[in-house]
């Protein structure tokens, strides 16, 4: 990961700037993006107001991101595959917007060291556990870095469900399409001990993939029944 980029995404990060163009966002999104798609949520009581949190949702579409931002008045921060950065105005909006480039292919250091930052800093960080997107209801299997991160900074991470943003937004779609979403936002979970063995970092990680399993299956349930 080139250095530079994330210097220059941290610096964009916290300039005057950054947060009216967020603001601005979460609004149009909450405003425009959410009623299209017929959004309803629950369990938004489940964020923490404060403190370091990782907001740990199903990743189903490059709409999640977006429609994650009004879950909460806390501003999220999020890392993203470094290939969004490469266009200068398109990587200041997403730094502007709170997101960090990172290397999708390979262990990054250097973004895991942000994520720790960020956290230590007691940020409210987006973290997708499956990694990259999937297809289908079933949750993935999950990495062990949400697990080690929330360990490392003491956060809670609170799982998130969402059904519908794979119908409106495809993989190649370049627009979002009319489509009825449901996120469910499930209960907070305490981070495992500071210096839990690789066993119990595993064993943590199958715990909150039930529950976030649990959430998907709560908003898919949603999403097909009636308004």
């Amino acid at each position: 990961m080139d250095s530079d980029s994330q210097d220059r995404a941290r610096h964009t990060n916290v300039a005057w700037t950054a947060g009216p163009v967020y603001l601005t966002v979460r609004s149009l999104v909450r405003c425009l993006l959410w009623p299209y798609l017929r959004t309803r949520v629950s369990g938004r009581e489940h964020i923490p107001p404060d403190g370091p949190v990782i907001l740990a949702p199903v990743h189903r579409s490059n709409l999640d991101s977006l429609m994650l931002s009004p879950l909460t008045r806390r501003r999220l921060r999020a890392l993203a595959k470094e290939s969004l950065f490469k266009a200068a105005p398109m990587a200041w909006l997403l730094a502007s917007l709170g997101a960090f480039p990172v290397r999708r292919d390979s262990a990054d250091r250097e973004s895991m060291r942000i994520a720790r930052e960020l956290l230590a800093e007691e940020n409210l960080l987006l973290v997708f556990p499956e990694g990259t997107r999937h297809e289908g209801d079933r949750v993935a299997e999950l990495f062990d870095g949400t697990a080690w991160l929330a360990a490392r900074t003491g956060s809670r991470v609170v799982p998130v469900g969402i059904a519908g943003t794979g119908h409106a937004m495809p993989t190649g779609a370049r627009l979002p399409r009319p489509a009825k979403v449901r996120m469910v936002v499930g209960p907070a979970i305490p981070p495992p001990e500071p210096k839990a063995s690789r066993s119990a970092l595993r064993a943590w990680t199958e715990g909150l993939a039930s529950a976030l399993q649990a959430a998907q299956d709560e908003a898919v349930g949603g999403r097909t029944g009636r308004d």
